[in-house]
């Protein structure tokens, strides 16, 4: 076996899907996001497909899916650090953003162009804005 191999955990989607759908539908609870804003957002274009993971979340989510959540959870996660009041963090995502990257849009919105980039590049803003690296 090689180190490449070794260095690689195995990477349970099984075991990491029902917390992070669990945490993403908190999100989005926060977020007072649509279920077609949800869908979106996770890159699912089948609504049984939604409903489903909404119902049970015992399911193997796409790898893609996965990533989705994981910048949604960090963009929350900033948020929570840059602004402390809850209703202010929460209300971030929906409010118009002169900064170059949302040019008067919401970071909503530019999260709702269903590229997983996007989600990134919003993750990416914050982080810069509270001292991080992404």
């Amino acid at each position: 076996m090689g180190v490449l191999a070794s260095a690689s955990p195995k990477f349970d989607r099984r075991g990491l899907s029902g917390p992070a759908l669990r945490t993403f539908f908190r999100i989005a609870e926060e977020w007072k996001l649509s279920p077609e804003e949800q869908m979106t957002l996770l890159g699912v274009t089948a609504r049984s497909t939604f409903f489903g993971w909404k119902k049970s979340q015992e399911v193997a989510l796409p790898k893609d899916t996965l990533e989705r959540i994981s910048y949604i959870l960090g963009i929350w996660k900033a948020l929570q650090i840059l602004l402390p009041n809850e209703a202010s963090a929460d209300a971030w995502v929906k409010k118009p953003n002169e900064a170059p990257l949302f040019n008067g849009r919401s970071a909503l919105q530019r999260m709702l162009s269903g590229q997983v980039a996007d989600l990134f590049v919003v993750r990416q803003y914050l982080d810069a804005q509270r001292g991080g690296l992404a």
